[in-house]
């Protein structure tokens, strides 16, 4: 078998999927794709696609060392990106070839269902209680929101304030029980995400998520002896070997890699075994498209560490199209009681609608983060 053609299809809301054919008939789909830089991933996806086409793509790991090893620079969202979602669809022709899915292939199941949970609040969080009960009529255990607005070196208290009021209306209204990501977005520096841990701590979080941009995240050492609160990170690292310090740091309680930036479902896959050894869970990031999704949870289903899945139906970014919309049975992704059961079809274990995709493609989009200022007049963090 040889890979033939490879089409990419850039898809309202802001997604980027990839069709990998071969001279049998089987095809595959990825997600290969940086929110904001999906024209970027596309140039790099066409140029890798040099080297791709004529080879067998069941060559899966000899394939991703070439494409990852094959240029003298390396690694980054936007190279890293582009061999994840080349990956993905790599894996999923060989699963349908072998009639299984993926999981099955590197391992086997050690669940049935995942935890999932839903995003509210949106970008500067607002309505939260609100947000917070539709989810739970849903069937929601868990939601995530962010944590804070702009936040500059050194702000003031009422930020914090405002925080903890949203924090504690989410809390009463999901119940002790109920889990609370916090995404702090890297929007807050090491000394004021200091202080909001620690004030955060008598709410119970399920986890403080990025208290630090990952540039920076040897302040997680102040941050974890600041706070019990399990602290959560890895949306915006690449491969294992930008896990390897944070692991063996020691100050990071769930890993949060993303199947469509860090390397692949291999990868993530080689990553969490690697952050099982340190006693550290693993909660894929994936705030994407179905096949981002599929992905993840072909990886949680063979991975033991996995505790909970992010995923996008209905998260703030998914104006004019949503996370089901390019499926031809939505039903894969039926959510029960706060779970989602684990694809069982061949390959990733979703049919994508492709005459949806090739219309959606027809219109595009041009999806860009906003830019944020501080009342000085300073660039903040989105």
């Amino acid at each position: 078998m040889k890979i033939t053609k490879m089409e990419l299809f850039e898809v309202p809301p802001r997604w980027l999927f990839l069709k990998v054919s071969t001279d049998e008939g089987l095809c595959g789909w990825g997600e290969p794709i940086v929110e904001g830089r999906a024209k970027t991933v596309r140039a790099a996806v066409e140029e890798l696609s040099e080297y791709l086409i004529g080879k067998d793509p069941f060559r899966i790991e000899d394939h991703w060392q070439v494409l990852y090893r094959g240029g003298f620079y390396r690694g980054g969202p936007v190279l890293t990106s582009a061999i994840s979602g080349i990956e993905q669809a790599l894996w999923d022709i060989k699963g349908k070839y072998y009639n299984a899915p993926v999981y099955e292939l590197l391992g086997g199941k050690a669940r049935d269902k995942m935890r999932v949970y839903s995003w509210i609040g949106g970008d500067r969080p607002d309505d939260v209680a609100a947000a917070c009960k539709e989810q739970i009529e849903a069937g929601f255990t868990a939601v995530k929101m962010n944590a804070t607005e702009e936040m500059h070196y050194i702000d003031s208290f009422d930020k914090i304030d405002a925080v903890l009021k949203r924090v504690a209306a989410v809390r009463e209204a999901g119940g002790l029980g109920f889990g609370i990501g916090i995404d702090f977005h890297g929007r807050v520096t090491k000394t004021m995400a200091k202080v909001l841990a620690k004030e955060l701590e008598p709410l119970h979080p399920m986890f403080i998520e990025e208290p630090v941009l990952p540039e920076n995240n040897e302040a997680l050492r102040e941050i974890a002896r600041a706070t019990s609160i399990p602290i959560a990170t890895g949306e915006r690292m690449f491969t294992r070997w930008d896990f390897k310090h944070l692991l063996s740091d020691g100050y990071v309680d769930i890993i949060q890699p993303d199947v469509s930036h860090a390397g692949g479902i291999l990868e993530v896959r080689k990553i969490a075994a690697m952050a099982e050894a340190y006693d550290v869970a693993l909660a894929p990031h994936c705030p994407l498209g179905p096949i981002a999704l599929a992905a993840c949870l072909q990886v949680d289903a063979c991975s033991p560490n996995a505790v909970i899945q992010e995923q996008s139906l209905g998260i703030h970014y998914n104006q004019g199209s949503d996370l089901l919309d390019y499926l031809a049975d939505p039903a894969v992704f039926q959510y029960d009681a706060g779970f989602v059961m684990i694809p069982e079809a061949p390959g990733l274990g979703i049919e994508i609608d492709e005459e949806k995709v090739k219309a959606a493609a027809k219109v595009g989009h041009n999806w860009k983060n906003p830019i944020w200022r501080r009342e000085d007049g300073t660039v903040a963090e989105w």
